[in-house]
Formats: C-alpha cells, structure tokens, sequence
C-alpha cells in the first residue's frame, strides 16, 4: 500500500471515509461560523455606540431613520442582546454538534478499523506487533477525536474571522484594511512551514507510540518469564530507553510549535500598532470618524489575537493527520484470503474431507507441505503424526483457511475450499488448539463462547463430556469462577479441558485436536481418552497428535516427515510395518532403540 505523506491529502481520505457524516459536518461548520460572526458583532456595536455618542443625530443610525439619539441606543441594546443569545445558542449547537461528530467517527473507525483487521490474513499478523495495532486502535482513533473536539472549529473559525473582519476594515477603510492584513501573509508562511516541519516529526511520534505499547503488551504478558528470569531492571532498561525516543520524539516537534508562537505574536503586534498609530491619525486629521475608529481598533485585536492559537490548532491537525494516516492505511490492507461465494449451511455438512497434492510454502519461501494427499470420509477419525516440525499444525491452518495453498485443492464434502463461504466453512469446524486462548471472564463464559445461546445445562454436558465438570466444581465459585486473562488463573490442563469443552458445545460436523492433550497430565489423558468416543462419535475427527497413545483408536493414521506422508494405515498396521511410526512408538514407550 502506497504511503500518503501529505497531511492534505490524508484530510481528504478522511472526508471520503466520513461521507455519510458530510450532511452533520456541514451543519456543525454553519454553526461555527454563525458562532464568530455573531461573536465579533458587539465590537462593531460598541463603535457603533460610541458613534451615536459623538455625533449623536448625525450617526451612522439617523441614516435609517432614527434619529433621536436615546431610542438609537435603546436599538443598540436590543441588537445587543439579540447578538449575545444567539452567539450562546451557537456557541451550544457547535460544541453539541462537533463533539457528537466526534465520539460517532470515532466510534465507526474504530469499529470500522477492527473489523477489517479481524478479517485480514494470518500471514499479515506474522509480521504486525500486538502493541502498535492497539495503539492504532485506541490511541490515534482518540488523537483524531481531539482534533474534532475542538481543531476543527477553531480553525473554521480563524477562516471566519479573517474574511468577516477583512469585509468590515475594506469597507471603512481600504487604507487601514492594508496595513492591517500585513501581517496575516507572515502568518501564514510560518503555518505553512510549521506544517512542513512539524509532520514528519509527528509520524515519527505516533511510531513510536506502537513501539513503546508494544513493549508495554509485550513485558505484561511475560510477567511470568521475567521473574523467572529476574529480568526486571533489564526490562525497566529497555523501556526506559524506547519511553525516552518517544519524549525525544515529541520534544522536536514541541520545540518547533514554541518557536511559532513568538513569530504569529510579534506579527500581530505590527498590525495591531500600525492599525492603533495611523488610524488615529486619519481621525485625527478628519479622515475618520471616532466610532469607526474604534470599530477598526477593537477588530484588530478579534482579528489578529485569535492567530496566536493558529500554531496550537495546527499542532493538533498535524497530530490527527499523523494518526488518521495510520488508521486509514490499516483500513485499506487488502485481504489477500478472500471467502469463497458458495454457501454450506452447517446441517448440511457431511464432513468429508480430502487434500489433493497440496503444498505450502509460508511467505518468506519455506516449504512445509509438499505432495500432501490425504481423506477423511464422514464420521472418521483421522490422526496425523510426526516430528516437530514436519508441519503437523500448518494443516490444521490451511483446513480453516488461515492460509491458502500453494498448489493443489482442500476440498470439504467434494466442494474446494476455496469456492466456500469463510463463515460457512469455519462454522463446520471445532478446534482444540494446543495454543489454547482463554478470555477474561468467567469459566461458563468461556465454554460457552462455542454456543453464545447455549443453557446452563448444555455448558455442563459439554464440561462432563470433556472431562472438566469435576474440577469446574471444585473452584471457588465453579462456573462462575473469573478465570483471569488469557486463563491465567488455571492449570494448563484446566485450560486445555475448557477449550475441549467449547469445541464440544459448538457441535461442529468436524473436530480438530491440534495437540489437545499435549498440557495434560497422564491421568487427565486418560479421562479424555475414555470420553473420546463420545466426543467423536456422528462426527469427522481430525487428531493432530504428539503423545501417540491418544491415537491407537483412529481409523486412519498418516505419517509426516519432512512436510511428506511418509506412511499410512492404521495403528496395528503401522507397528506391523515397522517404519517411522514404529520409531516413534518405541521412543514414547521407553523402549530401547537398536
């Protein structure tokens, strides 16, 4: 994907993300300009006052017809007090609209932006870090809210007032009007170079932003390793030293942002004294009248002294840019893996499955599958054994399209995956990894995330069939019991059962066990042997397997060896043969190899 550094441009990817909030972003900008020009009046109507005052019959209001100089005044306030109502109910619609438009982008990006990365390939997380991905997520999603809090309107703002200010200083006095939009040019060079300078500072910010919450997710996850280790001033070390690139990240762009501030404030000084000196002089001289000369004095200050926030309000744009970048091009990663057009609702599944000279190569060109053929009719058990390494677990990820093929079909029930509906194919599937992934929240919870629907009755018959129910029980607060994130709070045996348990629940046409019992102890292996039967029974079996004594019962069983089937058959035939298997049986017996 095509890096866009210009902050203009990532503006406008934005716009185009947000169309269907143009209608609300049109509304609230209406507001904020109503917002300033309601806002810079009374400056005009205190010159106006001070008009009627001086001149009295001969004002600028006996022009209209009024011309006593009292019920001018009466006018006056009136016009006042209608100003600074709808100043205020302004000043609430934009604040009310600006900061809905705020929370409701954001909340869509970042739904927007998980949803697609829950749909991108295995293969691209190979490569992402944890830590930048929820710093996209949560920090940059609240970056570009801030800016749209408050960014936005000030710099609608700023645009107001220069053009409604300029309309009144033309219209008095062109004269004026010059020397006091001299300095706005000078300002906005300087916002312009500001801008050049401050963006690659702040991607460089946001960079490393993900750096150090990768860090951070990374050391809390391993808690455990790095007391084992005591490598916790190692650790304290290495993020005291990537916390300190991030504060010298931002001290850079600071730096320049401070130096801007001085610049905008000394150009506002040579209007604002250049507008006060001569414009007296022109009143002075006649040229001028004294309220108009006040009108010119006090616009100055609205003009010019809001201009001084202009290096803060870029400040925030070019951080929202920098972050908006970052969402944006997360959203437009392309799925490489795409869901194939053909349905298989999950009743109509029969469970046969075939690999037809399938092979794999990862990304960097490592083959781990070559020439793979193997079937499983309906209702079999199929084992799949081998070394570490020989790419037991990469067919498990090519079955549920983790990964695509290199060569060759996976087929399900005669149809190639890849024509299948992701869903559909991923829904006639229930895996027991040897990873196993708990959430944060309660035993029940997590078994039954394989039937969000599922009764408390059914939760229980999965955990009996997988052999958890005892042990459920004795917890603290059993089903109830909070197992702490990612499971911690509970053995790897436990958690192994639980995941069994939630494949059970699901009631998929087809079971994978990817090592399920490979953190089990023996007597733990055995309770799940007894209730294999069960658990398999109406139902293809796929059994990837280290410990082969999970496997004797299979109706099939292949080999692999160097990501090749190197034997087939099943366990009887196998030991009959003498071969790999039959190694591998004698080593995970204790016998003594000749």
């Amino acid at each position: 994907m095509t890096e866009i550094n210009s902050s203009a441009s990532v503006l406008m990817r934005l716009l185009r993300y947000a169309t269907g909030y143009r209608q609300k972003i049109w509304l609230a900008s209406l507001c904020s300009v109503l917002n300033k020009l309601f806002d810079i009046m009374p400056e005009i109507l205190i010159g106006m006052a001070i008009d009627v005052v001086i001149r009295q019959e001969k004002s600028f209001l006996a022009d209209f017809g009024i011309e006593d100089p009292f019920r001018q005044m009466l006018l006056l306030g009136l016009i006042t007090i209608a100003v600074w109502a709808l100043e205020s109910l302004f000043e609430f619609l934009l604040q009310i609209l600006w900061r809905n438009l705020a929370q409701n982008l954001q909340h869509d990006l970042r739904l927007d932006a998980y949803g697609h990365l829950q749909d991108l390939d295995m293969a691209w997380f190979e490569d992402a870090s944890t830590g930048t991905l929820v710093a996209i997520l949560n920090d940059d999603v609240n970056q570009l809210e801030r800016f749209l809090d408050g960014g936005a309107n000030a710099m609608i703002q700023v645009a107001t007032s220069i053009i409604a200010v300029g309309g009144v200083f033309f219209y008095i006095s062109p004269q004026i009007a010059m020397i006091a939009f001299t300095p706005i040019p000078v300002i906005v060079i300087g916002a312009f170079w500001f801008q050049r300078r401050a963006q690659p500072l702040y991607a460089g910010v946001r960079e490393k932003v993900g750096i150090l919450s990768a860090r951070l997710a990374n050391n809390i996850s391993g808690i455990a390793t790095i007391k084992s280790f005591t490598r916790e001033q190692h650790e304290l070390d290495q993020l005291r030293r990537e916390s300190t690139d991030y504060v010298n990240a931002n001290r850079g762009a600071i730096r320049i942002s401070s130096a801007f501030i001085p610049i905008i404030r000394m150009a506002i000084l040579v209007g604002f004294v250049a507008t006060l000196v001569y414009g007296g002089k022109l009143t002075m001289d006649g040229q001028l009248n004294a309220g108009a000369y006040s009108v010119l004095v006090f616009l100055t200050q609205r003009l010019l002294w809001p201009l001084t926030r202009l290096a803060e309000t870029v400040d925030l744009f070019e951080r929202a840019m920098a972050s908006t970048r970052r969402i944006l091009n997360l959203t437009e990663v392309s799925v490489e893996t795409r869901s194939g057009p053909q349905g298989l609702p999950i009743d109509q599944v029969k469970g046969a499955l075939s690999f037809e000279q399938v092979d794999f190569s990862y990304s960097s060109g490592t083959q781990v599958l070559n020439d793979i053929n193997m079937q499983a009719a309906p209702g079999e058990t199929v084992a799949i054994v081998g070394q570490t390494g020989s790419g037991k677990s990469t067919i498990t990820k090519l079955m549920l399209r983790f990964y695509a093929p290199t060569n060759g079909r996976i087929k399900l029930d005669g149809i190639d995956l890849n024509l299948l509906n992701t869903p559909d194919l991923r829904a006639a599937f229930g895996l027991v990894s040897q990873d196993v992934f708990l959430f944060h929240g309660s035993v029940a919870e997590n078994i039954g995330y394989g039937k969000l629907d599922a009764s408390q009755a059914q939760i229980e018959a999965a955990a009996s069939a997988a052999e958890a129910h005892e042990f459920i029980l004795n917890l603290p607060q059993g089903y109830d019991t909070i197992v702490g994130e990612r499971g911690q709070k509970l053995s790897g045996g436990q958690r192994q059962r639980i995941s069994i348990a939630r494949a059970v629940l699901k009631d998929p046409p087809v079971l994978i066990l990817d090592e399920a019992t490979s953190a089990v102890d023996n007597e733990t292996e055995a309770a799940i042997q007894r209730s294999m039967q069960m658990i398999t029974r109406g139902r293809t079996t796929l059994i990837i397997a280290h410990r082969l004594s999970t496997i004797v019962n299979a109706d099939k069983i292949y080999v692999l060896g160097g990501g090749r089937i190197m034997e087939q058959g099943n366990h009887t035939g196998l030991l009959e043969a003498d071969g790999i298997y039959t190694s591998l049986w004698r080593v995970q017996a204790g016998e003594a190899l000749t």
